[in-house]
């Protein structure tokens, strides 16, 4: 997320032209999309198997792009007294007809439908805590951070760009589910290029409950316990971007995310809201 937030690298899902361990009650159709979600995590496991004959070159002859650099950011937690990082990490990039890699993310690109370009995704997400983060979190069990997996789809029209994907816990921590709907424009201005965006993201009950969940083997005078519920977060932001040269560039993502109920209500959380700030370099060969 800290890198393929906010550096606009064609990481486009594409056509060729281009949280608790609850027992499951899902219903059978609930269950359905869950095959098909597990059916495309083995899709992109088996994709990357073919990566070593893509990496040359692309269908048409044409070479792939690839590059390096360097993410930096920090994000204020929503729990109490949380010790805030600054992480950094570094930037993978490649880009070819069949996969998209950016950081943290990696895309089997599919045929289009139309205008909508469709991928397979797969994306770590470095979400979670230990106790030792926070004195409010002590004597509760560690959090721990998950692959994601399932499709993403973009369409790109003059005025506005419309993307969204949808996901589940393939390391299965949560057993979650999470979607995420967002628009956005690029506007260039010289060596310069600014990117407002506004996305809501909707995760299910067992992905609340997991990260922002009090079991009651939890629970403490000052922290009661807690089943988390279904929430909707929407988040604001701005990236803007420089061309230092031809093919390196830098940019700085600011962001701020208005948690929904679920999440607001949890005994762990402090506030409604939290701010982001990222820097990224990155050069193409």
């Amino acid at each position: 997320m800290l890198a393929s937030r906010f550096l606009h690298i064609p990481a486009t899902p594409g056509a060729r032209s281009g949280p608790t361990d609850a027992p499951d009650t899902r219903t059978p159709a609930s269950s359905a999309s869950g095959n098909l979600l597990r059916a495309a995590v083995a899709a992109v496991a088996l994709g990357a198997l073919a990566w070593p004959a893509a990496w040359a070159q692309d269908g048409n002859g044409a070479p792939s792009q690839w590059g390096l650099g360097l993410a930096v950011g920090t994000e204020r937690a929503p729990y109490r007294d949380f010790h805030n990082k600054v992480r950094g990490l570094p930037l993978i990039h490649f880009e070819n007809r069949w996969v998209s890699v950016l950081g943290p993310s990696l895309d089997i690109k599919l045929p289009s439908a139309g205008p909508v370009a469709l991928a397979l995704r797969a994306h770590y997400s470095g979400e979670g805590y230990k106790a030792e983060d926070s004195p409010y979190l002590a004597g509760m069990d560690e959090r721990k951070a998950s692959f994601w997996a399932g499709l993403a789809a973009t369409w790109r029209t003059d005025v506005v760009n419309v993307s969204g994907e949808w996901l589940e816990d393939a390391s299965g921590k949560s057993k979650g589910r999470k979607i995420r709907l967002q628009a956005d424009r690029r506007f260039q201005h010289g060596a310069f290029d600014f990117t407002p965006r506004l996305a809501a993201h909707w995760a299910d009950s067992k992905y609340v409950d997991y990260y922002y969940g009090v079991k009651s083997s939890e629970a403490r005078p000052q922290r009661r316990a807690y089943q988390g519920d279904a929430s909707v977060n929407m988040e604001l932001g701005l990236s803007v971007g420089y061309a230092l040269a031809p093919r390196q560039s830098i940019h700085v993502d600011i962001s701020t995310t208005h948690f929904g109920s679920g999440i607001k209500k949890s005994p762990l959380v402090d506030r409604a809201s939290t701010n982001g700030v990222r820097l990224g370099y990155l050069h193409l060969f």
